[in-house]
Parts: C-alpha cells; structure tokens; sequence
C-alpha cells in the first residue's frame, strides 16, 4: 500500500494528544464499536448498514483488499475518527476516489476531521487519483460546509433522490476535490 507518511504518528488537538494510523482488518472492533457509538444520523446514508456484522464484514474486506484505506484518529485506546478513500477497480474509474468522513461528536469543531481529510489527499495523490469526491443529503449543511473548507465544490444535485429516516425525500449533493491541485 502506497502512503506518503510513516504510520503512527502523532498530534495535539485542543490541547488533547491524538494518534493517527492506518485501519488495519484487526481493528474491526475498535471500529465496530465507534461506528455503532455514532448517532444513527451520522451513519444513515453510508452504503452499509453498520449495525448488521456482514455491513462490518464487507468494510473490513475493503480493508484487507486495499480498495480501502483508511486513516484514524485515536484518543488513547479510543477511536475518535475516521476518513477513508475508497478505489475504483473499473478502468473508467480508477482516477477517482470516493471519500467518507466521521468524526465523534465530542471531538469534532477541533481540526480532526481536517487532519483525517488531509491524511487521505496525501494517500490519494500517492495512489495517483486525479479526483476525490462525496455524496451527501442536502440537510447536511455541516458537512457540506466541512468539505468546502477543504476544497471540495459542488458538482451535481439529484432532486429527491434519498430518502431520510421519517421517509422524506431530500436532494443528494455530490462535491468533488481535483486532487491534482493539492498540497501537501
């Protein structure tokens, strides 16, 4: 696996000591048990469903193929965080990455969520990706306003395209970052 960085390293936020490695498949507790910690909003939208041990499963052989890879933060024994890059295989695909950010609730406003992101353009651009992108529901505007902070600008809106948790529809909003541009 391709990273521009030596893993673990470390870092102060909020005055707080944080370590940054890469997710390795003998993490799936640690990670299961931060996934599931998230409120149900945070994790609504991902393309699994993290409740059910396959959805960790299935993360987890992303892990271990490299069509994943991933950055977290640790508060000690804790996980506080994650960002990860998911590679394309498809040959019309493979300069783009998808992106997917969670930070805890307790550590967010602090910069970590910025450092995981930052982490992960670096591994893009090593991996040679020329594009990042993200999808989220337009009621998102926290995260939307975290992406444009790094970068990222808006490309696409689907109109009613997911539905929330009460059934509503909502609009998708689809960001991307040109990776090409980035510095490290």
């Amino acid at each position: 696996m391709t990273t521009p960085r030596t893993y673990p390293w470390a870092s102060q936020f909020g005055g707080h000591p944080f370590t940054f490695r890469l997710l390795k498949v003998e993490d799936k507790e640690l990670f299961k048990k931060f996934i599931r910690s998230l409120p149900d909003s945070d994790n609504y939208y991902l393309l699994l469903d993290v409740h059910k041990d396959s959805a960790i499963d299935a993360w987890m052989h992303g892990i271990e193929t490299g069509r994943t890879i991933s950055v977290i933060a640790l508060d000690g024994a804790e996980m506080a965080g994650y960002c990860n890059i998911h590679l394309s295989e498809l040959p019309w695909t493979r300069h783009v990455g998808e992106i997917r950010l969670s930070v805890a609730g307790k550590y967010r406003g602090q910069g970590l969520g910025h450092t995981l992101a930052r982490e992960v353009f670096m591994i893009a651009k090593a991996h040679g990706l020329e594009k990042i992108w993200v999808r989220m529901p337009s009621s998102q505007k926290g995260g939307q306003k975290v992406f444009q902070t790094l970068g990222f600008h808006a490309e696409a809106l689907l109109a009613d395209f997911v539905k929330d948790s009460s059934g509503h529809t909502q609009d998708l909003v689809m960001m991307s970052h040109d990776v090409t541009g980035f510095v490290n």
